[in-house]
């Protein structure tokens, strides 16, 4: 039984890499503040996304404006940049089939009023300004968003003994 187990874990390994994606999410200094970390990493963990990268660190204004440079020409970016330089975040990178999907369905909508009940922002949130996390909206932005935040070698690549009860 377990070698039966052992081969079928072992032969999904290279099925499920090719199905890898990752994605960046980021805990915001309201969540960061408000203890929402562990509940937030608890969330991607129970969906089955596995966790590669994580910092606690203190974002510069500069490393933020890279990061939001899209949002860049937006009257409220000198407020972003500023708030989210407040205080520490923890930027993660996770790994999983679509996880750059699941990664959004479970913050929620950047509104909290849009998001339903049993998302992060849905249970947790109030007002767009603090949203208490960001995701990557696609698996362009997902890859560029972990290359600003994290260098190859803060990256893990590894197997979870749970991937075959995950993944087909």
């Amino acid at each position: 039984m377990v070698c039966t187990f052992l081969a079928i874990c072992s032969s999904f390994s290279s099925a499920m890499a090719a199905q890898r994606e990752r994605t960046f999410i980021m805990v915001k200094p309201d969540g960061v503040q408000r203890g929402l970390i562990g509940e937030i990493i608890s969330r991607f963990e129970k969906k089955g996304l596995k966790l590669v990268g994580m910092k606690f660190m203190q974002a510069t204004e500069d490393h933020l404006r890279l990061h939001y440079a899209d949002l860049s020409s937006k009257p409220f970016f000198p407020g972003l940049v500023k708030y989210m330089a407040s205080g520490p975040v923890v930027a993660m990178a996770w790994e999983g089939s679509q996880a750059v999907k699941y990664g959004r369905i479970i913050l929620g909508e950047t509104h909290p009023a849009n998001s339903a009940m049993g998302t992060v922002r849905g249970d947790f949130c109030v007002d767009i300004g603090r949203n208490a996390c960001h995701g990557s909206d696609s698996p362009e932005s997902g890859k560029k968003e972990i290359e600003l935040w994290f260098k190859p070698e803060e990256l893990v690549s590894w197997g979870m003994s749970t991937d075959c009860w995950v993944y087909e």
